[in-house]
């Protein structure tokens, strides 16, 4: 580790963002001109500072040393303290205010400044007031760089160091010396583990109260993770005592307290108590009060000669309806909350259709969504409507830390249209659909389309399946499959595999191959060989645009950091002219397919013609796929072109929301379809290898599947039925309310008050649920 001390000349550049700075110092030890980069965000020129870092040679700008570490210095020389002064860094000294200083007071000045400012008034020019302000702006900066060394001494980075001092300022240091496990809930990027560490290095005790709080609440973040609402708090307890490895009484004290400062709440069941994160139990209420608001809401409209209605309406989108498809359309029109479900090739797009065109004809004003950014192009392409994601539909706001802090439309501000028409339903959690229903308020119909039996969503929860399985909204169910469906595999394996019989492989002509391999070397190498020759000989198919690979797991020969890191080896191999970024356990580099894998709703998107930015806008998200067009290492930035031309610029501190996209789990595929698939057939655990999981892979296909691998292993998934239980509160929520209602038995519609003046009361939620 190299160490250069000397006074910065000149700040080439600075990000104000995340505090990334290019500087020239003049060097101490030979006078020679260092060029320094790195997160150094309140230097200033003519500051003296202490560097520590490597050495590295650019191909362009030649040696400079890369910033580990750093630290103010005193200036040593009259020169440096006063460029130093005169920097603008003080707050009522410019240039000559600097020099009139340092003529006065020599080496002394910033003593002066700091515990004499009274005598500041015998600089000419100078009175109380300046004075006053001189030494509150030092000591201001003063504080500033003390909060920087206490960060960086517990072995905090500076990146994050700036983000802390944005969230806590000056209370910095006494917040962190009194609870240190703060950072983890309010700092971005910081979780327990690194918090506890931190935490550790400050001297915190092993059975630290905050600490087995902090734990504690990550156990439960972790369950969120893995799709749970709540954990049993038996098995909370068990998991937080392993954790933390303190005895189980602290554990129980530790969710007195969460309970009592209402971060979490506990809720008595008949099999366990559940323990939930607040924010899941509020958003299960508000949903189950919300679905039955809308449920109750009095919503049949009166058609004259409905038969007819539909004989027209069939006849001008030349099409016949099956029995199923009529009576989604009939039951749009008498419910207030609808799901539509089934499987590829049953007709859930036509008939989505044909609900629209009717509420159209009625006048009513339909809006359409979907969870992410591709389902809402597809669902746009398919019904040649606008469609929305939901974050956009319900206008999403942001704080300055990139976050996601509101959205604009809500119990305050619903939605104005008549109809909402969601798709996918499958991948929405529970957070997300309690956003969704406090935008929409009784007399606004609600249809849910999605395929359930689908893999759930990624966050928590199970939200579609609950709501089925609830018998508190109609139902209609999709299964007669269409005869142009028919001729395809994909569609007649899809629905073979749902119901636990072997797909049929290999039919001549078809578009459902299995290529039999043995080990996971031999599968690697043949998906390398498929994607780069022979899928692309056998018909038009684009190794990057239209091939996707989908792996069961992410480790492993055949899984998908491995085939990521090949294909990028065959696909797009390194060359003189392609810059190329490190980061984690890969390498960027242009060209490059890559996804984004969290929300962002802070990173700005462009569209352009011509070289002319025609439309911009906010937000990019978690399954967005797109290629790297440019890097550039001297403004630390990377350039991704996503699908739909929005063009977004990545700093490289953001690099860790992207990862290589030649393959991507199959989980991350939902919502998706792409013209060919590849799924590599290796062997791996059952509690992972299940039906629902080879059902959807293979339903993400438009023109043509690729099996690769064992037929044991994909008889192995296709008998295992095996659906990871998720911990969720919603389904019994439901039928609770449900049992209480009174029930129309043609049309299963909800009528009257059943409830009376009280019907939705919170005693009355509750005593219902309980």
């Amino acid at each position: 580790m190299a160490e250069v001390i000397g006074v910065i000349v000149e700040i080439i550049f600075r990000n104000e963002d995340n505090g990334f700075t290019v500087l020239d110092l003049v060097n101490e030890a030979d006078g020679t001109l260092v060029t320094a980069i790195g997160t150094i965000p309140f230097a200033v020129e003519g500051e003296r500072v202490r560097i520590t870092g490597e050495w590295s040679v650019h191909p362009d700008y030649g040696e400079q040393i890369k910033i580990e570490h750093y630290e103010s210095a005193v200036p040593t020389s009259l020169d440096s303290l006063e460029r130093y002064l005169a920097s603008g860094l003080i707050k009522g000294v410019g240039p000559s205010t600097a020099k009139n200083l340092v003529e006065h007071f020599g080496l002394d000045t910033l003593d002066i400044i700091q515990f004499y400012p009274d005598r500041l008034t015998e600089v000419p020019g100078i009175g109380p007031k300046k004075a006053e302000t001189i030494a509150a702006s030092f000591y201001e900066q003063k504080e500033v760089r003390e909060v920087m060394l206490f960060l960086q001494s517990h072995g905090i980075s500076t990146n994050f160091a700036v983000k802390i001092y944005k969230i806590y300022g000056d209370q910095t240091i006494p917040i962190l010396k009194e609870n240190p496990y703060r950072m983890a809930q309010d700092v971005v990027g910081i979780g327990f583990k690194t918090a506890d560490k931190i935490a550790r290095s400050m001297g915190v005790e092993f059975d630290s109260p905050y600490r087995v709080m902090a734990g504690t609440k990550y156990v439960l973040s972790q369950a969120a993770n893995n799709g749970h609402t709540y954990l049993p708090r038996e098995e909370l307890i068990n998991n937080a005592t392993v954790l933390l490895g303190v005895d189980r009484e602290m554990v129980e004290n530790a969710i007195v307290s969460l309970a009592i400062n209402q971060s979490i709440t506990l809720k008595e069941t008949e099999e366990h108590t559940a323990v939930y994160l607040q924010a899941f139990y509020v958003a299960e209420s508000n949903i189950s009060k919300a679905l039955m608001e809308l449920t109750m809401a009095e919503m049949s409209i009166p058609v004259d000669n409905l038969d007819k209605v539909l004989y027209d309406l069939q006849k001008q989108e030349n099409i016949i309806l099956a029995q199923n498809q009529k009576e989604a359309v009939i039951e749009s029109l008498q419910n207030g909350v609808l799901v539509i479900t089934g499987g590829p090739g049953t007709g859930k797009t036509t008939t989505i259709n044909c609900i629209i065109k009717l509420f159209e004809q009625l006048g009513y004003e339909v809006m359409l969504a979907a969870p992410t950014g591709r389902a809402a192009k597809r669902l746009s392409e398919t019904t040649g409507r606008e469609a929305k994601t939901i974050h956009r539909l319900l206008e999403y706001g942001y704080s300055g830390d990139g976050e996601l802090d509101f959205f604009q439309k809500d119990e305050d501000n619903p939605l104005e249209g008549d109809v909402v028409i969601v798709d996918e339903m499958s991948m929405v959690d529970v957070l997300l659909m309690n956003n969704l229903l406090k935008a929409i308020v009784p007399g606004t119909r609600l249809i849910m389309v999605g395929d359930v039996d689908q893999l759930p969503s990624v966050g928590p929860g199970n939200v579609l399946r609950d709501i089925i399985n609830s018998g508190l909204v109609k139902v209609i169910r999709l299964t007669e499959i269409f005869r142009q469906a028919q001729e395809s595999m994909i569609v007649l394996n899809a629905h073979r595999i749902n119901r636990g019989e072997f797909p049929m492989l290999n039919v001549p002509d078809k578009d459902f191959f299995l290529d039999r391999r043995q080990s996971p070397k031999e599968i690697l190498e043949t998906i390398v060989d498929l994607i780069c020759r022979r899928i692309p000989g056998f018909g038009p198919f684009d190794p990057l645009m239209d091939i996707q690979v989908l792996s069961p797991m992410k480790k492993g020969l055949v899984g998908v950091n491995n085939l990521n890191a090949e294909l990028q080896r065959v696909l797009n191999p390194p060359k003189p002219n392609k810059n190329e970024k490190a980061s984690r356990d890969m390498v960027f580099r242009e060209g490059d397919k890559v996804m984004q894998i969290k929300n962002n709703y802070n990173l700005t998107w462009k569209r352009y013609s011509r070289g002319k930015v025609i439309e911009e806008g906010d937000g990019v998200f978690n399954g967005d796929v797109g290629f790297i067009e440019s890097i550039d290492n001297d403004d630390r930035e990377m350039k991704v072109v996503f699908d739909d031309d929005k063009v977004v610029v990545y700093d490289f501190t953001q690099l860790d929301e992207l990862e290589l996209a030649y393959a991507i789990s199959i989980h991350k595929s939902q919502g998706s379809e792409f013209p060919v698939v590849v799924i590599p057939m290796a062997w791996g655990p059952p509690m992972l290898m299940t039906r629902n999981l080879l059902y959807t892979a293979v339903t993400r296909a438009r023109k043509m599947v690729v099996l690769v691998g064992r037929e044991k292993t994909i008889q192995a998934m296709v008998q295992n039925n095996h659906i990871t239980n998720r911990y969720s509160g919603l389904e019994r929520r439901l039928k609770n309310l449900f049992s209480t209602l009174v029930v129309d038995d043609k049309y299963n519609v909800f009528g009257g008050n059943v409830f009376g003046d009280n019907a939705l009361g919170d005693n009355v939620f509750d005593d219902a649920e309980d």
